[in-house]
């Protein structure tokens, strides 16, 4: 095979030698030279040189058989070939060494065509090579980019990114190694989006469950302005408005965006969100805004991001509804814990407060959700969690509230629920529970003022001295006057000092019932009641106080055993006064209610019976007291019913009972007419029984004349007594038939000494068994127990006679 190969290519090559002498002879000699070059750049110029010869030789013989033929032409020839042959040899050595210069000439050209074709081949090369690479280089690009966004934590654009690579840029150079490799890579980059958007909004979750109080705060304290500054019927309309430019407001980190741009937020997101954004997801610094001055809204407080993200990723990936249902299951979750209170709310403000700011920033943070979302929630939805908040507040308050013992701590209870109430409402959540509610915990509070003016009164009671309130000027006077409404002209024309009829405690009490109402009435701000409910709940409320709260005060101060009858009459007289001053109370309800006594159903002040059941159980106990002091003066009394003897003069212990009565009843002067003539009267009529009961003992059997005229002697003293008029505004002897039942009774004994049977015993007293025997005595007169003409028989009638 090779040798036939060989034959062949020395076949054509014989061909070529034989062509190149074809052309040199047949050629011109000045264009040989291409031809002899061709035979140069070949391998086999040796073979030519021999084909050459052996053409020589060829032409040689021919020319030696022309020359023989024509010889002298052929002498002639051979001088001018011998010519020629030196002129070739010449030509020859021109030629090598033109070629000898030329090589050496041109040996730089070859190395610098040599490198310029390896330049020429890595032209090519690189060319072919830019163009594969700007197929590439948008793919890696691209995917460059989709790990920086995965970095930056921008999944939405990441996943946009991810779109434009796997569709527009991967199939164009899917022929690649890399690109196959990113193909496979694509499902996996998705659900890590997928997973990490989903990590990033439970941390959103988390973050918001842990500082729901301080969005709630906020929207508080906005609340409260909106309060302070606007009418409560335009407040819904108000938060709309307040929303938009709330969203427009900037934020920290993260650009605002207004409600209508909300729903194409994350299609330019791609291009315009900040990394920073981005990364923010939960509570923002408020500490770090720029306006200083302006307080930021509670919506502010949050980067809502990391939500909206997540749900668009859904969204695109096909899974919305799977993230709804996550996103609501893990929100009533945080509601169950937001609305659970804690065990010890009930014992400082800031309890409630806390509680309140959690509910508050939760439903905050629902509702911007609500109206940036197309239906992540829907208002069924929120509703649904506003009415489990509101049974489970409304519970937990209900509870809570009823340990509340201070009325302090109610009522800024109540201030803080109206503000819970009315930041809600704001946000449109019905709130009339709430209110209803309050109406519930006024009645608590109502409770709890009673139960501290209790103590108040208490106090006020226990530290007077019942006595007149001294006066020695005209600023103190006014003073006083100017505590408690009191006109007296007569007082007013007085020289300086003088007293006021009333003890101190008057203007107090009257001063801690203006309190009382006024405590009522900061009850009832901002509950959305009108003035006919406000002025009836007052009216209500300082009715209890009265009837209830001061009357159980002065009625404990009246039982009081060490109570004495100056501290009583001193009762009775302020009770007067504070009686009086009812209709001023009324006044000033009236004025600050700004409702009218005429009005229909208006609750009238009936307190005015404290006063009088109080002042009438003073006066019962000024009876007792008397009566007692009277059996106490009595119990000094020490009659020797079988004296012969005569003082001619009343008992001492008796002198000392009508002294005691003359100053005790000069203190009465004070006092109302009829509750000085009926003391009076009491006194006197216990005094004459009792000692109608000391004659009518059933141990005295027997007395002689001599004690019947001492006992009328002390009956003198007291009918005296009564005929002095102790107490003006008797009529003529009314004090005196007080004692006329017990003279009587001495008249008829004293004159039944002359009645007896056969002889006169008139030594004998028919209280004494000294009759004869079978002999009776009959009593004219009646008295306790015994009829007129009662049959009276003795049970002794062999006593001694003596005396």
């Amino acid at each position: 095979m090779e040798r036939a190969k060989m034959a062949e290519e020395s076949l054509e090559t014989a061909a070529e030698h034989e062509r190149i002498l074809r052309e040199i002879e047949s050629t011109d000699t000045a264009c040989i030279g291409p031809t002899l070059r061709s035979v140069y750049d070949g391998e086999e110029h040796g073979r030519f040189m021999e084909k050459l010869e052996s053409r020589i030789r060829n032409h040689d013989r021919e020319i030696e058989k022309m020359c023989n033929f024509h010889y002298q032409g052929f002498v002639d020839s051979i001088t001018e070939l011998l010519k020629v042959r030196g002129e070739a040899q010449k030509l020859k050595n021109q030629v090598t060494d033109t070629n000898r210069k030329l090589q050496h000439e041109g040996k730089e050209l070859v190395i610098a065509m040599e490198e310029l074709k390896q330049c020429r081949l890595q032209q090519r090369n690189i060319s072919a090579t830019v163009d594969k690479l700007m197929l590439c280089l948008p793919v890696l690009e691209m995917y460059s980019k989709l790990r920086d966004q995965m970095k930056t934590k921008r999944h939405y654009p990441a996943l946009k990114t991810l779109e434009h690579l796997e569709h527009t840029y991967l199939p164009q150079v899917s022929h690649y190694r890399f690109c196959k490799v990113m193909v496979d890579n694509i499902p996996k980059l998705r659900e890590e989006i997928k997973d990490v958007s989903m990590s990033d909004l439970k941390d959103f979750l988390e973050s918001i469950r842990k500082h729901s109080d301080k969005i709630g705060e906020t929207a508080m304290k906005q609340g409260k302005e909106w309060g302070e500054t606007e009418d409560h019927e335009g407040k819904a309309q108000q938060q709309r408005n307040l929303d938009n430019i709330v969203l427009q407001q900037p934020r920290i980190g993260s650009k605002r965006k207004s409600k209508k741009d909300v729903y194409t937020i994350f299609d330019a997101e791609i291009e315009s969100t900040s990394p920073k954004s981005e990364q923010d997801s939960g509570i923002l610094d408020v500490e770090d805004e720029e306006d200083d001055e302006e307080v930021p809204g509670a919506q502010d407080l949050v980067d809502f991001s990391p939500v909206y993200r997540c749900l668009h990723i859904y969204s695109v990936l096909g899974a919305r509804e799977t993230f709804e249902n996550y996103y609501r299951k893990q929100r009533r979750k945080q509601a169950r814990l937001v609305l659970q209170p804690p065990s010890n709310m009930h014992e400082t403000l800031d309890g409630y407060r806390k509680y309140f700011n959690q509910i508050v920033g939760f439903f905050v943070v629902e509702d911007h959700i609500l109206h940036t979302t197309q239906g992540l929630v829907n208002r069924a939805y929120i509703d649904e969690l506003w009415e489990m908040a509101l049974s489970k507040t409304i519970a937990a308050l209900r509870t809570h509230s009823s340990y509340c013992s201070d009325p302090n701590l109610v009522l800024d209870l109540k201030n803080l629920i109206v503000l819970f109430a009315d930041t809600l409402q704001v946000y449109g959540f019905p709130v009339n529970q709430l209110f209803d509610m309050l109406l519930e915990i006024r009645d608590q509070y109502s409770e709890t003022l009673l139960k501290k003016w209790a103590g108040v009164f208490r106090s006020i009671l226990d530290s007077d001295n019942y006595s007149p309130i001294p006066v020695t000027s005209e600023e103190t006077y006014k003073k006083v006057v100017g505590q408690f409404p009191f006109q007296d002209i007569e007082l007013e024309k007085q020289p300086f000092p003088k007293k006021f009829p009333f003890s101190e405690f008057v203007p107090k009490v009257y001063n801690q019932i203006k309190e009382f109402i006024y405590a009522c009435l900061k009850f009832s701000e901002d509950l959305h009641l009108s003035a006919t409910e406000v002025d009836d709940m007052i009216r209500k409320s300082t009715n209890l106080l009265l009837t209830r709260t001061l009357s159980n005060s002065l009625q404990n101060v009246i039982k009081r055993k060490n109570i004495g009858l100056t501290e009583l009459v001193q009762i009775i007289i302020n009770t007067t006064h504070l009686e009086k001053s009812c209709k001023y109370l009324e006044e000033f309800i009236t004025n600050i209610t700004n409702v009218l006594p005429e009005t229909v159903h208006t609750t009238k002040l009936y307190g005015t019976t404290t006063f009088k059941d109080a002042r009438h159980a003073a006066e019962e106990e000024i009876y007792t007291n008397l009566n007692q002091k009277i059996d106490q003066f009595l119990q000094l009394a020490d009659y020797d019913w079988m004296t012969g003897d005569l003082d001619n003069k009343a008992s001492d212990y008796l002198v000392d009972l009508i002294a005691f009565l003359r100053s005790t009843f000069a203190v009465f002067t004070h006092l109302p007419g009829k509750v000085a003539q009926t003391a009076c009267m009491s006194a006197c009529k216990h005094l004459a029984t009792s000692l109608m009961q000391l004659l009518l003992e059933a141990e005295v059997r027997q007395l002689t004349l001599g004690a019947l005229q001492q006992f009328n002697l002390d009956i003198r003293e007291c009918e005296q007594f009564a005929r002095s008029g102790p107490v003006p505004g008797f009529q003529e002897d009314t004090l005196q038939l007080a004692f006329i039942d017990l003279r009587q009774v001495l008249i008829d004994a004293l004159s039944a000494i002359t009645l007896s049977v056969g002889e006169p015993w008139a030594c004998i007293c028919s209280f004494c068994a000294l009759l004869p025997p079978k002999k009776y005595l009959y009593w004219t007169s009646s008295f306790s127990g015994i009829g007129p003409h009662t049959l009276l028989t003795m049970d002794n009638p062999t006593a001694s006679t003596s005396g």
